[in-house]
Formats: C-alpha cells, sequence, structure tokens
C-alpha cells in the first residue's frame, strides 16, 4: 500500500451570530483566582486547533540501548517558548500568521489511507476534546468519587468554622509573611479545652506553616498562631502533624476545563498555602480540552483538598487516597480522548473508511505543528544554532523582531533590541521577566553579550532542550517522510524494528516476520544506528546541509549532547470507536463528562436529523503521540495554524 500525498481542505466555518453569542464557556473560566493576580498567561490563543497532553519525561545520556526510549519534553513547545498578541483582533492575527509555518515546512506530507478527506471543526469548543490519563495500571483514570477517606486524625469539618473570616484572613497574611505582626492572636470566647482543641486543629489544618500555643492575656485565653520554623515552613509542610500510619502523600484526580496542568497546580497551591513542588503528577495537560488525571501532594490532607472542590471552578477533585509514593513523569501508559469534530461534511460512507483505516492501519506517529512554535521563527531552528554552537545566532534568533502572532510587550521588547542591543533597556519592556526572552535578557544583563552560552543558561533547563529537542523532531518527520514516499507502507530490508529496546536492523531473510507496525527511525543522536538503506544516507545528508556531523553528536557543552532516540514510524490507536451525531444547537455538548455524571446530569439528546453533523471518536495513545495527527489522518486536514487562518479567518473566539 503506498502513502498519498497531502491535500488540504477548510477545517473551519465561519462564526454564526450564534456562536458569537455564546458566552457560557468563557463565563465558566472565570475562578476565583486573586492569588494569581500579575502571573503571566502562557497560553497562546492561537493553539486551539493543536494541544496535545504528553508525558513522557525528558531522556538524557541514556548509555544502555536496552533502556532507549523517545525523548521528550514536558510541556508544549509554543507553550512555553512563543507568545500571543492578545490585542489583535482576528483579521489582523489571520495577516499575521501569514508568516507561520504551514506542515509541509516541519516535514508533515504524507497520509497512510486512501478514503477521501472531509472538513471538521477541531476544538469549535473546548469540551469538545476530552483527555483521561491512562495510568501505569492500564486503567483509564476517571474521576467517580467525591467522598473523602475516613480517618479518625482529621479534624472534623466543623472545627474549620471555628474561625471567621477575619480570623482566616490574618492568620493567611501571618502565613504568607505578609503582616508586620509575628503571630496572631485568637480569643477564646466560650473558654473550654474542648474548644481551644477545635482552635488549635483548625488553625494547624488551614494553615500549614503555623504552630499554636495558649495563653492567658488579662484574663483572657487567646490562641496564639505564630510560624514554627520561618519561610521554610511554605515549602516542608510539618512533619510532625502527620499521623506516622498513613501515607505521605494524598493521591487525587483532578478533573480541570480550560487550563493546563501546570497553571492548575498554581492554583491549587495558591488556595492551600503551600509551594507548587510539592505535587507531582505522571504527565501534562494543555489548555483548551477537558482533561482528567492522577496528582499526589506532599501531607495535605484528603480533607483540606476536597474543600477546594466548594471554592474553584473549571476544577474538581475527588478519588482521594494516601499513599507512600509520589508520581513521576513518565509513569503513565497513554491517553484516552474523546473528541467532537463538529460540522463535518463527509459521508457515512467516507466517515466510516476513515475510522477503519484509522483503527486498522493507524497514522504516521509525525511531531505535531505545536512541536515547531507558532510564529516566524520556529524552534527548530534556535535548536539548530545550539546544535552548531553558534550562539550569536541563537540570541539573534530570539530576541530579534519578527512577524507572527504575539504579545505587545514582546514586540515592543524587540524592537528595543534590535534599536539599542542593550539587554536592561529591552528587559524594562517586560512587564514580566518569567518568558523565555526575559530570562535570556536577565542572564545578557548579568554576564554580558560576550558570554551568551552562560546567559542562555540562565533559562530553565528544560525549556532549553526544547528548541533542540524540536530541531530532532524536525529531522525526524522529513526522514519519515522520506521512508514512506520511498518504501511505502511495508517493511524492507535495512528497516529498525526494537528487538528487547535495542534497535536491530531487518535482514532480508527476516522481512517477511514484520509489518510497518514494527519499524522505528531513530531521533539523531550519538548512541542510535541509522538504517542501512537509502533514508540513512539522507539522515547523513540533511544534518551536513545544517552544518552538523552526524558521526560526532557531542557537544561542547554536556547539557546539549543528544543520545538520540527511536520512535516507531506508524501508530495504531486502541479501543478505536466512532459515532455519527446530528445537532442544531452548535453550543450543546454532544457528550456528557465525568463531572456531568457525578452530578447526575440527564444527557442532551440532539435534535434527529439536525442541520449539523458531528463525528464523535475515542481512541487511546500511548505517550508521546499527538492525537492531532490522528485527526489530520482522518479528516485529511493541514492542522497547521498558518493553514486554518489563512482558510477561516474569523476562527478567534
Amino acid at each position: 500500500m503506498e502513502a498519498v500525498e497531502m491535500a488540504t481542505i477548510s477545517p473551519k466555518r465561519p462564526l454564526s451570530e450564534d456562536d458569537e453569542a455564546n458566552t457560557d464557556e468563557n463565563k465558566r473560566q472565570k475562578l476565583s483566582e486573586e492569588p494569581l493576580k500579575g502571573r503571566e498567561n502562557s497560553d497562546p490563543i492561537m493553539v486551539e486547533a493543536a494541544l496535545e497532553p504528553s508525558g513522557k519525561p525528558e531522556v538524557k545520556g541514556m548509555k544502555n540501548k536496552t533502556t532507549r526510549t523517545e525523548e521528550s519534553t514536558e510541556r508544549s513547545e509554543e507553550e512555553e517558548l512563543e507568545g500571543s498578541d492578545e490585542e489583535g483582533d482576528p483579521e489582523s492575527f489571520a495577516d499575521m500568521m501569514k508568516h507561520g509555518l504551514t506542515e509541509l515546512d516541519v516535514g508533515i506530507t504524507k497520509f497512510v489511507s486512501s478514503h477521501k478527506g472531509f472538513s471538521g471543526i477541531l476544538k469549535e469548543r473546548y469540551s469538545d476534546f476530552v483527555v483521561h490519563e491512562i495510568g501505569k495500571d492500564g486503567r483509564v483514570v476517571h474521576l467517580d468519587d467525591f467522598s473523602v477517606p475516613v480517618d479518625d486524625e482529621d479534624p472534623p469539618e466543623e472545627n474549620f468554622a471555628a474561625l471567621s473570616a477575619e480570623e482566616k484572613r490574618q492568620l493567611e497574611d501571618l502565613q504568607l509573611f505578609k503582616n508586620k505582626e509575628g503571630s496572631v492572636a485568637i480569643e477564646v470566647i466560650e473558654d473550654t479545652k474542648e474548644k481551644r482543641t477545635v482552635i488549635h486543629q483548625a488553625v494547624k489544618s488551614l494553615f500549614p506553616g503555623l504552630e499554636t500555643k495558649t495563653e492567658d492575656r488579662d484574663g483572657k485565653k487567646y490562641i496564639v498562631a505564630y510560624h514554627a520554623a520561618g519561610k521554610k515552613a511554605l515549602a516542608n509542610p510539618r512533619k510532625h502533624s502527620w499521623p506516622k500510619s498513613r501515607g505521605s502523600y494524598c493521591h487525587f484526580v483532578l478533573y480541570k476545563e480550560n487550563k493546563d496542568t501546570m497553571d492548575a497546580i498554581n492554583v491549587l497551591s495558591k488556595f492551600l498555602r503551600v509551594k507548587p513542588n510539592i505535587f507531582s503528577y505522571m504527565g501534562t495537560k494543555d489548555k483548551r480540552a477537558i482533561t482528567v488525571q492522577e496528582i499526589a501532594v506532599l501531607r495535605i490532607t484528603a480533607q483540606r483538598l476536597a474543600h477546594l472542590n466548594k471554592c474553584l471552578m473549571n476544577f474538581k477533585l475527588g478519588n482521594f487516597s494516601y499513599k507512600n509514593h509520589p508520581l513521576k513523569l513518565g509513569e503513565l501508559q497513554g491517553n484516552h480522548f474523546t473528541v467532537v469534530l463538529r460540522n463535518i461534511t463527509g459521508t457515512e460512507d467516507q466517515v466510516q473508511q476513515a475510522m477503519l483505516s484509522l483503527r486498522e492501519i493507524g497514522f504516521i506517529n509525525y511531531y505535531g505543528m505545536q512541536r515547531f512554535g507558532t510564529t516566524a521563527v520556529p524552534t527548530y531552528q534556535i535548536g539548530r544554532a545550539i546544535l552548531q554552537n553558534n550562539w550569536n545566532e541563537v540570541m539573534d534568533l530570539i530576541l530579534k523582531p519578527r512577524p507572527g502572532a504575539e504579545k505587545g510587550y514582546l514586540v515592543k521588547c524587540r524592537v528595543e533590541w534590535a534599536k539599542t542591543k542593550d539587554p536592561a533597556a529591552a528587559l524594562k519592556k517586560l512587564p514580566v521577566k518569567r518568558c523565555v526572552e526575559g530570562q535570556l535578557l536577565r542572564g545578557l544583563s548579568k554576564y554580558g553579550l560576550k558570554n551568551i552560552v552562560s546567559a542562555f543558561g540562565i533559562i530553565p533547563r528544560n525549556n532549553r532542550l526544547m528548541y533542540i529537542h524540536s530541531y530532532q523532531s524536525y529531522v525526524w518527520n522529513n526522514m519519515v517522510s522520506k521512508r514512506i514516499e520511498e518504501y511505502g507502507l511495508r517493511a524492507v530490508p535495512g528497516d529498525l524494528v526494537l528487538k528487547g529496546g535495542t534497535a536491530v536492523y531487518i535482514e532480508e531473510a527476516d522481512v517477511d516476520s514484520y509489518t510497518i507496525h514494527d519499524v522505528v527511525m531513530p531521533l539523531p543522536g550519538y548512541d542510535v544506528i541509522y538504517p542501512k538503506h537509502k533514508i540513512g544516507e539522507a539522515y547523513k545528508e540533511m544534518l551536513a546541509t545544517d552544518n552538523l556531523d552526524i558521526n560526532n553528536m557531542r557537544h561542547k557543552i554536556r547539557d546539549y549532547s543528544l543520545s538520540g532516540a527511536y520512535r516507531k514510524v506508524i501508530i495504531r490507536p486502541q479501543n478505536v470507536s466512532w459515532e455519527i451525531v446530528a445537532y442544531d444547537d452548535p453550543k450543546i455538548p454532544l457528550f456528557n463528562t465525568d463531572f456531568d455524571k457525578l452530578e447526575g446530569k440527564p444527557h442532551e439528546v440532539p435534535a434527529a436529523g439536525g442541520k449539523y453533523k458531528a463525528l464523535k471518536i475515542e481512541f487511546s495513545l500511548p505517550p508521546s503521540t499527538y492525537a492531532t495527527m490522528a485527526i489530520r489522518e482522518v479528516l485529511k486536514m493541514d492542522t497547521s495554524i498558518k493553514k486554518q487562518t489563512q482558510l477561516n479567518t474569523v476562527w478567534l473566539r
């Protein structure tokens, strides 16, 4: 079977007046996040149609081929490295996106199925894209229980009412070192031992890091709260107050809407008044979706966590349990997706052919568009400059003015840099310094323009490595397209397969023992082997064109030495199912979420014979694969923002 060349179709319809009037989801997103004021919003507006959950940890410097897995990053590329123009209207945004990338630019050119493509709207509503984590035990994670584990050592719920709103405010200020006093005194109105115990328990439960004592003052009893261990108390929850018989970690299921994992954890940590680093998880989930995943937190009771359900919108916490271990990135087995593609144009026969092909053949395991950024400076170009040891170009690519959709303050910062080459002056144009540009400018201010390597090193390591991982992904995409163009969808002698984690060549005598689903291709690095046919030479030629030596992938700086990894050419989704749903109202959800089911919300049955058709599909994917690439195979559509905005200039919400 031969691969089919890519054809572009319209993925969007113009917004109707009803659509534009639909603000119910936006209202739901405005949760009470007062502690988060001033925090930079790092989620680009423009990635609505191309966000994936990821779940694999970064792989560094592995020596043993039997344990090598694909190198990946913790967050979507554009989420950390790119901005958006929050001040632009749809027309100006579309105009700016003329400078963006298309799939062709990053090597995504082939399809494996022969059906005719059809159009559909991906993520018209964030609730049309639902992701459930698949845990390390292979079970799909669901939120289906709000009950709190019974624990005799937990204070009763009514204890929290022992503190007035004003007392809670004073205690919060004390705990966060916002007041001048070193303590807060709470008068015990009804002085009994039981009443004092309740207040002691309430303070310690709600405000980790605070200790309490009882004092007599002018004949009255006071509970005095004070800091037990200085500022370190926030980062290290009090050990002595945690029962020895209880596991140190409270595991729970987090259901979230339209919020990425890191932002969600920041919200939870603010409301719990703890540091975000006491949370752990198996994989990050992106913003424009409803996602369900397992989280673990150190020494926070299920009772306190359940309390958040009363004050947070767009979040729900449940399925609580105590365990002795945290969670680790990469432990998950994958993700299960439920996706609604609205306003599809395909016939039932076309849909049937497309979905049968997805189930039986699968899709090319390309890295999706979000891996490469959204502006005129692709992240892989910066990665290539790092590998070339061309640090002036790295600095220039990150900081120079660029056409494309970006936040206004980033544009001003870039203009200042181009005009003055003064990092301090450019930095003043940034209201928030935590973006990559701000971190690099801070480094240049500290180390000077002649020490770009040290300045670049100020950027968090995962963010720096995203650039070179993007370059690896760019090479891989291009090479897999060449491989499929040259040899089609069959295993051939010289291809690579994994045996016990070690890559071996397919020999002529064994070729009938393998299919395309067994074939892997390498991400370039110093510890991989390359195919023994034309594609092996193509790797060398591509890297040589980029002034890189495929036989010398070790970098002068150890962090940027890539060992390489192997990635399957074709992924066949598991648990694939689908149905066509007719509907009239584009605002109604077409299936119930975990939270809807817990609330007992009746499922709204769409109108029979409605004027629109939607395709609801479900499938499971392993970590580090992109659901948008599976959907691309179904629709035969270009998933790049550039193509989508060219076809429809009013797609932005």
